[in-house]
């Protein structure tokens, strides 16, 4: 038999097999669905996560001011990690204020907390339960906040007997965390 004719019975017969259709209850077939219901499945998956992030990144963020890490359009700072730490601050203070460390003292408006210090003295942080950046962001609303603050500020300076203190914040380029906080130092 001539080479160029066995080659043609060979393909031939490769195309009369897999042209053959094979029982639908066979285990290739069962395989065959398995794994489509799998990847039917798995983007279901994926479709439902990217719901529940989208509608709970809506909720989380729907009392923080705008910050550079989320505008892409005209961004001078883009991913500065000020902004990126001010924003969660802001989440965190404003969805869970129970569970930030090391609260001595909490109102309606204002948290003060206690920062563990290696040198001697007292450290408080007094931080609004509103979203503000800092001093030059302040508005008429914000008033009742930055009341709040000192009173808050007045409060632990009698509560700890404080004499030898003083007030802080930091503008903007000082700022390690993008988020209006006062700082009550004492010896």
């Amino acid at each position: 038999m001539p080479l160029g004719e066995m080659r043609t019975i060979v393909v031939h017969s490769l195309l009369v097999c897999l042209s053959r259709k094979r029982p639908a209850g066979g285990a290739a077939e069962k395989r065959r669905q398995a794994s489509w219901m799998l990847k039917g499945k798995l983007a279901m998956g994926g479709a439902l996560c990217l719901a529940l992030g989208l509608v709970s990144g809506g909720v989380l963020f729907s009392q923080s001011q705008p910050r550079s890490v989320l505008a892409i359009h005209h961004c001078q700072q883009c991913l500065n990690v000020h902004e990126l730490a001010g924003l969660l601050a802001s989440v965190g203070i404003q969805k869970f204020p129970g569970l930030l460390p090391s609260v001595v003292f909490d109102t309606d408006h204002t948290l003060a907390v206690q920062v563990p210090s290696t040198k001697q003295g007292a450290h408080y942080v007094i931080i609004p339960k509103k979203d503000i950046k800092n001093i030059g962001e302040i508005s008429a609303e914000d008033a009742p906040y930055l009341l709040d603050i000192f009173a808050v500020a007045q409060y632990l300076i009698k509560d700890k007997a404080l004499s030898s203190y003083r007030i802080i914040t930091n503008g903007p380029d000082f700022q390690d965390v993008t988020y209006l906080h006062f700082h009550l130092l004492a010896k």
